[in-house]
């Protein structure tokens, strides 16, 4: 039942965020185009406006389909979880769907068919709105994400057994949260820059709107160049908030199985298939390793301690905090410890159900403290082993790696864009628009191992430290998940090779005026 769910869940995500990136990046480039169009009067940036905003709608209203099931499987497969966590993962849920949605759903209709309808400064102005609808829909859903990776702002109310919201500014505005958010968004941006680029590079290969291309790809390098530094500053900080929340994520994100001060970098390595936690093998079968640099990323200090899995399982060493005095500094509990706190903790909560309904308050009090005071590693208490805290190493691992690297290569293609861009000799590089055009799945490849990283990598943690995966799924028999599963496998499958072929069939169309060169 639990990997059925794990695999529907993961599916639809994945599907999902097919879609979703290119209609956050799109929107932004399409109102820049716009208001291009509206400073300079001219007719040209007014078609490449309309191209590039059908493309946006094809891609948009396909994305809406998958968002939608994603979110019922919170009740019908998860809802263990959307109990626990109902109060305040709903909060945000719901001010996407009232506020965020609504805006870009209602201006968006402005957008398509407001042409020649409204003043430019209105239709320019709901393209815009549009745009930022889109985006804050994002921010929410984010937050509830985010909140799961690092749950802050709430208490545990025993008599109904549910987590409730006490500062709603310290989960929007947690530095994992804002990391998040920020990373997401500008990883979307990418995407649309690169996608831009690919499309008007295929154009020139074509010969076809040699003026159309020229000017979008332009705006997308310069859109892009811009947002792929600051996707790699984003990310920084959000490796940086790993460290310090989800060290056993960092761990695996490394290959880290012994910790050490001074820890490097790994650039490139490839990982040794047969280690265990704790059975002394070499973890790489090769490495090349940038010295101090992950010290110096995960704690911005170059002598930082960094623990490996071994340690995290192990516990016995002091975390790296540069904010607490060392002699302040608590040695950390052990996993196996951690699952004795949370078991106590699971228990204390049934005594003060049974006491609290008994009407014994001196026992309710008492077991209200015991579960106070271990309430920290609750979800500890549903686990059997301590090995079961460590997520998939080598995936982790590989898509980390395969995500940064294709970070470093999409900047490099920004720059070589511009510079045979400004040299007005772009057409004439057929390799660089043949690679330009291929890097599109590339984009979407890194984008999807980001995910991987995020979700896999803190693993077996719905709520980091609080609910593991197996107990966050609803009871129901495991057949109807699998059904499902297959039935949303066909459908989500079928909706991205229908929008492929539109968009297909709309690009090699191309612009209305298909004659202009």
């Amino acid at each position: 039942m639990v990997d059925w769910s794990r695999a529907q869940f993961a599916l639809t995500a994945i599907y999902h965020w097919l879609f979703v990136p290119l209609t956050l990046g799109l929107s932004f480039i399409v109102a820049i185009m716009e208001t291009i169009y509206v400073r300079t009067g001219n007719p040209e940036w007014k078609k490449i406006t309309k191209f590039w905003m059908i493309l946006f709608g094809i891609n948009f209203a396909i994305g809406v389909a998958t968002g939608i099931i994603l979110e019922f499987q919170f009740g019908t497969n998860w809802s263990n979880y959307s109990w626990f966590v109902g109060d305040i993962f709903g909060a945000p849920l719901a001010i996407e769907g009232i506020m965020a949605f609504f805006l870009e759903s209602t201006f968006i209709a402005v957008m398509f068919f407001g042409w020649n309808k409204v003043s430019k400064g209105f239709h320019l102005t709901a393209s815009w709105l549009t745009a930022i609808g889109a985006n804050l829909s994002a921010l929410w859903i984010l937050v509830a994400n985010a909140w799961m990776q690092h749950p802050v702002g709430m208490e545990f109310n025993p008599d109904t057994a549910r987590m409730e919201m006490v500062n709603f500014w310290e989960i929007i505005f947690s530095p994992v949260a804002v990391n998040k958010f920020l990373h997401t968004i500008s990883n979307g941006y990418v995407i649309a820059s690169i996608f831009v680029i690919g499309i008007s590079c295929w154009f020139l290969l074509q010969k076809r709107h040699v003026l159309t291309a020229k000017r979008s790809m332009l705006v997308a390098a310069i859109f892009g160049i811009f947002t792929s530094i600051f996707l790699a500053f984003t990310g920084d900080g959000s490796a940086y908030t790993i460290a310090q929340d989800q060290p056993m994520k960092l761990a695996a994100m490394e290959g880290l199985y012994e910790g050490k001060a001074g820890a490097g970098l790994v650039a490139f390595g490839i990982l040794n298939p047969s280690k265990k936690p704790g059975d002394g093998e070499d973890p790489y079968l090769m490495k090349i390793e940038v010295p101090r640099l992950l010290s110096i990323l995960g704690y911005r200090n170059a002598n930082a301690f960094v623990p490996g899995v071994d340690n995290i399982l192990n516990g016995g060493y002091k975390p790296w905090f540069k904010t607490i005095p060392e002699e302040e500094k608590e040695m950390t509990y052990s996993v196996a410890q951690k699952i004795e706190k949370g078991k106590l903790a699971i228990s204390a909560l049934r005594d003060y159900k049974t006491a609290s309904k008994a009407g014994d308050s001196i026992l309710a009090t008492i077991s209200k403290q015991k579960l106070e005071a271990n309430f920290a590693y609750f979800g500890y208490g549903y686990l059997n082993k301590p090995e079961s805290v460590v997520p998939n190493i080598q995936l982790t691992f590989y898509s980390f790696h395969l995500m940064v690297m294709l970070g470093v290569y999409f900047i490099l293609l920004f720059i070589v864009v511009l510079y045979f861009l400004n040299r007005g000799t772009i057409e004439k590089q057929r390799w660089l628009l043949w690679i330009a055009l291929w890097t599109i799945p590339l984009a979407y490849m890194a984008s999807q191992a980001g995910w991987v990283v995020a979700e896999v990598g803190r693993q077996p943690w719905v709520i980091q430290d609080l609910l593991p995966t197996i107990a966050a799924v609803s009871m129901i028999d495991s057949s109807a998940v699998k059904t499902t599963f297959w039935i949303f496998a066909a459908l989500f499958t079928a909706l991205l090779i229908a929008e492929v072929m539109i968009m297909v069939r709309q690009i090699k169309i191309g612009p209305k005026d298909g004659g202009q060169k």
